[in-house]
């Protein structure tokens, strides 16, 4: 798709008719990037939806009563700042959608720094084996310099996020509400954590809540941020599945990690890896194929910021495996190993 239209948001003016325009947050973005497109800037974008074009009567209110100092105050007030088409921190990959955001409230790092990105989606309700899975990518993927894109939720995506922050990475946080709305309550502090190392990126202005139409929406910037997509695990016709689509529709690879035939999270991934997706059995796999670095390279527990004893650990772990086997294969005891 060619970019939003040159000069659509360059001057402080078309800036603040673009904060006017995030009001309408229930606006479908396709909508508004072929209004751009056909009347050339944001003042514009304005004046023909006050006109009746592009929107309903209830975004049309919004956008009719939308303050844009006020509207500064509030993102300013939760520590955002506001990414517009044309600035240098909006991300050019963001143009393969047919329906780009308008507009990005970003809480941390500058986006145009967190690069290479790939994206680890999957299951809210994970199973454990899959939790520790997306881990241990995110972690690989970190080491390996790679930046973690996820959605912030529970289960593959807090897992993955968590797993870059302990391999010393940099991961960013989509979310589908507004950029001081924390959901769930649970990823609270993650998200003080993913912002302080990386960013936490929305399309929705402070305040939106979280409703379930938004994190379809948010699934494909997750994909177009990335240049590669990972999923863990996922049952049919779930979230993980449409973040899968997007990235296949954007000419993005798409990797799926392998589960039991009968496990029904393993559903997704199974079904990607039988329609061609790459199947990986973890970060070394996907490091390798995307040719960032020799996966054979140095991984010690010390370069991971392990102790003496974890590093013991660490070295004896060859896969999944007991606790016990690891006691016995270290002479300690079970209570040391846990």
């Amino acid at each position: 798709m060619p970019p939003w239209p040159e000069g659509f948001a360059t001057t402080p003016e078309e800036r603040d008719a673009v904060l006017r325009l995030s009001a309408m947050h229930r606006a479908l973005p396709k909508r508004l990037f072929e209004l751009a497109a056909a009347v050339g800037t944001a003042t514009r974008c304005v004046e023909a939806v006050l006109d009746g074009r592009a929107a309903g009567d209830l975004d049309r209110k919004r956008l009719a009563n939308a303050d844009p100092g006020a509207l500064r105050a509030r993102v300013e007030a939760c520590g955002a700042r506001v990414v517009v088409p044309g600035d240098m921190e909006y991300p050019a990959s963001l143009h393969d959608l047919a329906d780009p955001p308008l507009v990005l409230f970003v809480r941390g790092d500058r986006l145009d720094e967190l690069v290479p990105r790939v994206a680890v989606v999957g299951a809210r309700n994970a199973t454990y084996v899959g939790k520790d899975v997306a881990k241990a990518i995110g972690r690989g993927l970190a080491t390996a310099g790679v930046v973690v894109v996820s959605g912030g939720a529970r289960g593959i995506d807090s897992m993955s996020h968590e797993g870059a922050l302990a391999g010393g990475g940099r991961t960013i946080a989509v979310l589908g509400s507004g950029i001081d709305v924390t959901y769930p309550k649970s990823s609270g502090r993650l998200l003080e954590r993913v912002a302080q190392c990386g960013a936490v990126v929305s399309e929705y202005p402070p305040g939106v809540p979280a409703e379930p139409f938004r994190f379809p929406a948010r699934n494909r910037i997750v994909a177009a941020l990335a240049e590669a997509v990972v999923v863990v695990e996922g049952a049919a016709g779930s979230g993980s599945l449409i973040t899968a689509e997007h990235a296949l529709d954007l000419g993005r690879p798409v990797y799926a990690v392998p589960g039991a035939v009968n496990n029904p999270l393993a559903t997704v991934p199974l079904e990607l890896i039988r329609e061609g997706a790459a199947m990986i059995r973890g970060a070394d796999d996907l490091v390798a194929d995307l040719g960032r670095l020799d996966p054979a390279g140095e991984r010690s527990g010390a370069a991971l910021g392990l102790s003496v004893a974890e590093e013991a650990v660490f070295e004896a772990l060859t896969g999944p495996t007991m606790a016990e086997h690891v006691a016995q294969r270290l002479g300690w005891a079970l209570p040391d190993v846990l």
